[in-house]
């Protein structure tokens, strides 16, 4: 292991595949290439734990729809974001990967039985268990899961990595160990060279924040910084190609897509200790934790030509009320303390509180609650974003401290994005009718066409920290920047990793997926080198 910061001057470093990036992609891509025997260079511009400085390089302009500061929407040291992750892992639906003639831009470039296979070698590595829970699984540990029609609504389900450090330095152990592996911390990329011909890499430069110095030479390359620094690298690496790598079709950076959250309603005259028993807390089962949610069936997907967006069954305080004290007590540890190794330890205490608060007490004391008006039965929203070529990442015209163009962030979200979510609600309130569960009264904004955020639906009420599509997959290089294995359009070792390569979002939590991908791009590079 090197630390850049240590370093004073330049030095080189060769090996067969270059890795930016110690996130969960990075690392997951980097174990399967040293299992096959490969060498491995793995960069990473933090360090081994939070500092200010190198968060600062994070910071950009946001000119789109309001959403979190960006030196604050990803961790930059070794482990990256999953430091502070919730845990959730969530697989696609089979409808996620297909071209949807009612979803411009949809489809992936690879069918559900191949992504399957890579979930089934990804699931282990979060000391998940091979078989995936079922909702009649939780019905018959007596847990009140509505029986909708399936053709109208589903109740996927959620399983937590109980894990909070899977990816932290302190269990990555193997890689420091590894005679094949080289890690440098406080490797800031400053660019991919091009070759001459501009039809590969030629080399890395990087620099820490003092003067040290490194060039890396390799014969693959892998970009997993995740999906804003992963676009900013490739568009300001232009000494060779003045647009930046892969970006000949003005496609890097675009179709940025998040997970957009926000409050889609209340539930009246309904039989709330049934709903909160069910939605509103996790389940312990056979060691597994584990939560449902509400997502469109595939008929009405369809019918209705919506996103796979997602809503779940919360306690909440009704919209416009002062935050309770706790929660305002609980935000201000997770968003105002710095995520240092000492606040994401009092964070993860104070979440685990919680969880084992709300498997002991819940939903009896959210019920009551409600029962005195202080909390509503609502539903708090977790959507798709339907890929949209204007929502993107570019390059601002001032300069972090290692020379390298600020990202400027254009979020937009669109019609489709409304009004699925006022579908998946008016579903919901049709088959709460049915059933004699309650009935839905939607929020206001859901009939006005433009998506409205709120603060106290949930701890982050933006959006879940996803960045996904803004290096995405696909066979046309008209519309996408990678082809179906990661490999960046017109370089032949160049590849991606992480989420930017993802088409569509789908409701699912990325970071299963995300290795899962990262394990298949590995194999595919592997058996180049081989060759």
């Amino acid at each position: 292991m090197i630390d850049l910061a240590d370093i004073d001057g330049p030095i080189a470093l060769e090996g067969e595949v270059c890795v930016i990036g110690a996130g969960a992609a990075g690392i997951s891509l980097a174990r399967r290439l040293l299992r096959a025997g490969h060498t491995v260079v793995l960069l990473e511009s933090g360090g081994l734990d939070y500092e200010a400085p190198i968060a600062d390089l994070n910071a950009g302009e946001n000119v789109g729809e309001d959403y979190y500061d960006l030196e604050d929407s990803r961790l930059r040291f070794f482990g990256g974001t999953t430091a502070i992750w919730g845990g959730r892992c969530a697989e696609l639906d089979p409808i996620d990967l297909e071209r949807r003639d009612y979803l411009p831009f949809s489809g992936w470039p690879i069918g559900w039985d191949e992504l399957r296979r890579w979930y089934d070698e990804a699931r282990p590595l979060f000391d998940l268990p091979a078989r995936r829970p079922e909702p009649n699984d939780l019905r018959g540990a007596g847990i009140p899961l509505p029986a909708f029609d399936p053709d109208e609504l589903q109740t996927p389900l959620w399983t937590f990595d109980r894990r909070f450090n899977r990816f932290a330095y302190e269990s990555c152990g193997d890689l420091e160990a590894d005679p094949k592996c080289q890690i440098v911390t406080h490797a800031t990329v400053s660019e991919i060279v091009a070759s001459e011909g501009g039809r590969g890499v030629d080399r890395v430069e990087a620099r820490a924040l003092g003067s040290g110095r490194l060039t890396v030479r390799a014969s693959s390359y892998v970009v997993a910084a995740g999906g804003i620094e992963t676009p900013r690298l490739l568009l300001a690496s232009r000494s060779v190609m003045p647009n930046g790598l892969g970006n000949d079709r003005d496609q890097v950076g675009r179709y940025f897509m998040e997970h957009p959250h926000a409050r889609g309603g209340r539930i009246v005259q309904g039989r709330a200790w049934d709903l909160l028993k069910a939605f509103g807390r996790r389940h312990r089962m056979a060691g597994e934790d584990i939560a449902a949610l509400i997502t469109p069936g595939e008929a009405l997907q369809r019918r209705e030509g919506i996103l796979n967006t997602s809503l779940t069954i919360v306690a909440r305080q009704p919209a416009g009320r002062r935050q309770f004290l706790g929660m305002k007590a609980y935000s201000g540890i997770k968003h105002k303390m710095a995520p240092t190794k000492g606040g994401r330890a009092l964070w993860m205490a104070t979440k685990k509180a919680a969880g084992w608060a709300q498997r002991h007490v819940d939903p009896a004391r959210p019920w009551l609650l409600h029962k005195l008006g202080s909390l509503d039965v609502a539903l708090l929203v977790r959507a798709e974003q339907a890929p949209n070529p204007e929502s993107r990442v570019m390059l601002d015209g001032d300069l972090d401290a290692t020379g390298v163009p600020r990202a400027r962030l254009d979020w937009r979200l669109s019609e489709v994005d409304v009004r699925s979510v006022g579908v998946l609600v008016g579903a919901l309130d049709r088959e709460l009718r049915r059933l004699g569960l309650g009935a839905v009264e939607p929020a206001g904004w859901l009939g006005g066409g433009r998506w409205e955020t709120d603060p106290l639906i949930s701890s982050h009420p933006i959006g879940g920290y996803h960045h996904m599509g803004t290096a995405r997959m696909g066979d046309d290089p008209r519309t996408s920047v990678t082809d179906a294995d990661g490999r960046v359009h017109g370089l032949g070792n160049l590849w991606i990793a992480g989420s930017s390569l993802f088409p569509t979002g789908s409701w699912a939590n990325p970071t299963l997926t995300i290795v899962a991908l990262a394990l298949r791009t590995a194999e595919r590079i592997s058996a180049e080198l081989k060759r």
